[in-house]
């Protein structure tokens, strides 16, 4: 091993959390395919050096871009990501490692996964796949907005969990948009997600904006089964639509050459289909020989997506443009030729970051290769330089931000621009417009145009400053009634209870997304002074917050401004303490063991104590949640133990020593999850 590859693999791990972070912000700058081959970057370095070793590895941990914003559920079994291919020799070694199986392939829809679960026949919940072992109950929206969802499984008894994709139809898309031109859905797969969470699910059913389910697999207990240990027939298919449950399409395939042949015809029958797929799921028929097969921590083996290439069209980029973001991100925006790609009509796209336009040579004039997967952000994946004509001219990059002059600061391995100054006019329109949004404080009667006009006029400068208008204030503006401007005031009143959760979303912090909201909720903290208080240690010891999002909580919640504007809104009688339901609900109890309510860290190599296979840490970290559990990354005062592997360094035991937290070994560790029954 070399310093050099253990770096690589550190900086590509940064990376990878980087861009998944983004993604579930719902500001991508990477599409599936640049995202994709980071991944790959990254595994295949890591099979040529074996002596690198991460701390922890993105490749073995679960993830799920759909964020658990509500009230949480524990799933019977957790929902793993599947493994990509996209080369016809990653099928291959995919098929080498069962020799003798048959598979099945069916298309990979991209929608939103859920579990419904049933108890006797009636509906028990509806969640979503949320980060893989914790979904969000969505039972009541679901079955007002959700189609292909039966009330009831005539004839069966104990429980059985379906498990399938709600998909926005393409034909319910198309008509949704013809009949709402002035507000039109962006993509089917962002729609979905959208009316899954929408606060009215009267309104969107009023509207025609619907989704529908498909099923793809089911657990079935008796009253007798322990959890999660359900029996499954080798073809779900067939089981699942005696149920009532629609299915896709499902091929066989005895060998390689019969899978290829599904994928191709899969592909074939793509635009035929009435909703949107970007791949084919390819896994074992026979249920034995998939759950013997079993899983790495982040996904089964015995299955795999195949992700279809990306669709591709040649135009011109005729401008770069350089936007600020609501929290100081200034990013490279192409302005192209109007081009048909992927469905739509694309005139701007993105170009990730600087250090992608340097590598990829893009020049302002260039004839591009413009590409969309049926995902949201068409991108400009390199230039054509053989169709150069020598009137092409370099990007320059900005050096002060656009909008207030301020030097600009260089940032990560994208070499990404930001814009540091907090009062920067374009953030704060931004962030105000951030504000009223519908995942913070939910403003629907106050629209964007209304909000940059108030802030133009100085009316609007901060959050807080909504909270102080009023009806005659807006009636002195052209076009604004007695109505309208009631309605507007009406609105922001209801927001005023959005609560701790939403509060955090809509103040914008720097690398504190949706989700690290919800792990301060779910964290226990019940107002936000109580946050405010916290330093980067504290906060650290809070599961899924690391160094970067620490320092950065602390250092926003240290600025007067921020502390000065925090006491504004409680002036203006904002709820800023955490709500019922950003708290967790928890369906499944771990038996009483001394890790249940725990706080635990976990360092070094574990193994299984009967095979003595090793077990990567982040898979002993899930097993310690699942027996009731909370973890945390470093050792604090607020830690009750730590769980202490093979060849662990002096650094954590010497801290848990001086702190006065028990050091618990491997063995005694394992004794407790087999007494939770989790192992």
């Amino acid at each position: 091993m070399t310093d050099s590859a253990q770096q690589q693999a550190t900086d590509l791990a940064a990376q990878i959390d980087h861009h998944r972070k983004l993604y579930a912000q719902g500001v991508p700058e990477l599409v599936d395919a640049d995202y994709d081959a980071l991944e790959e970057r990254l595994r295949e370095l890591l099979a040529a050096n074996p002596d690198v070793a991460l701390e922890d590895n993105p490749l073995e941990r679960p993830w799920s871009p759909e964020l658990v914003a509500g009230q949480t559920i524990r799933h019977s079994r957790p929902m793993l990501s599947l493994e990509k291919a996209t080369t016809p020799e990653q099928l291959e070694a995919f098929v080498a490692r069962f020799p003798g199986q048959a598979f099945r392939v069916t298309p990979k829809l991209d929608g939103i996964s859920l579990a419904i679960a049933y108890r006797d026949g009636a509906v028990e919940y509806v969640a979503t796949r949320g980060d893989g072992r914790d979904g969000e109950r969505v039972t009541e929206k679901a079955q007002l907005v959700v189609f292909g969802l039966p009330e009831r499984l005539e004839g069966t008894s104990g429980r059985i969990e379906v498990r399938g994709e709600a998909v926005m139809l393409r034909s319910t898309f198309d008509a949704y948009n013809d009949t709402h031109p002035d507000r039109p859905l962006v993509n089917p797969r962002n729609a979905a997600a959208g009316t899954l969470v929408h606060k009215s699910p009267q309104e969107c059913v009023a509207r025609g904006r619907t989704l529908r389910f498909f099923a793809f697999d089911l657990f079935e207990e008796d009253g007798s089964a322990p959890a999660g240990a359900g029996e499954v027939p080798d073809d779900p298919a067939a089981r699942l639509r005696a149920l009532g449950f629609d299915v896709p399409d499902v091929f066989p395939a005895a060998d390689a050459d019969e899978l290829a042949r599904a994928i191709a015809e899969i592909a074939e029958r793509r635009s035929g289909y009435d909703f949107d797929i970007d791949g084919a799921v390819v896994r074992l028929a026979s249920r034995r020989a998939f759950e013997a097969a079993g899983a790495t921590a982040a996904a089964p083996r015995g299955a795999l997506a195949w992700k279809y290439p990306a669709e591709e069209r040649m135009t011109r980029l005729l401008d770069v443009t350089w936007p600020v973001g609501k929290i100081g991100r200034v990013v490279p925006r192409a302005q192209v030729e109007p081009v048909f790609v992927g469905g739509t009509t694309v005139t701007y796209a993105s170009l990730h970051n600087p250090r992608l336009v340097r590598e990829r040579d893009i020049r302002v004039g260039d004839t591009v290769r413009i590409m969309r997967r049926g995902d949201v952000i068409p991108f400009i994946a390199g230039s054509v330089p053989e169709r150069r004509t020598g009137e092409e001219r370099e990007i320059v990059l900005p050096t002060d931000c656009p909008s207030c002059g301020t030097a600009l600061v260089v940032r990560g391995t994208g070499e990404e621009l930001w814009c540091e100054n907090l009062q920067c006019p374009a953030q704060a329109v931004r962030r105000l417009i951030h504000w009223s949004s519908r995942h913070a404080a939910d403003m629907e009667g106050v629209g964007t145009t209304w909000i940059e006009k108030l802030a133009d006029d100085g009316v609007l400068e901060r959050p807080s400053d909504f909270y102080g208008l009023t009806v005659e204030q807006l009636m002195a503006y052209e076009r604004m009634g007695e109505t309208s401007s009631a309605a507007m005031v009406a609105s922001i009143d209801r927001s005023r209870g959005l609560g701790l959760r939403r509060a955090l979303i809509g103040l914008a912090i720097p690398m504190a997304s949706e989700g690290v909201a919800k792990r301060l909720c779910l964290a226990g903290f019940e107002r936000i002074e109580e946050i405010m208080a916290l330093d980067a240690e504290q906060l650290e010891a809070i599961r899924d917050i690391g160094p970067k999002v620490a320092a950065s909580l602390v250092a926003y919640f240290s600025r007067p401004e921020v502390r000065d504007e925090i006491a504004a809104l409680r002036a203006a009688g904002v709820d800023l303490d955490v709500r019922d339901e950003d708290r967790p609900i928890e369906v499944a109890d771990a038996a009483e063991t001394p890790l249940k309510g725990a706080t635990v860290v976990v360092t070094g190599a574990f193994s299984d104590p009967d095979s003595g296979q090793k077990v990567p840490r982040p898979a002993v970290v899930r097993l310690l949640e699942q027996a009731g559990a909370t973890s945390a990354s470093s050792v604090s005062r607020s830690t009750t133990y730590l769980i202490a592997g093979a060849d662990v360094g002096a650094s954590k035991t010497d801290k848990a020593a001086r702190l006065g937290v028990e050091v618990v070994d491997q063995a005694q560790a394992w004794a407790w999850l087999a007494e939770a029954g989790v192992r």
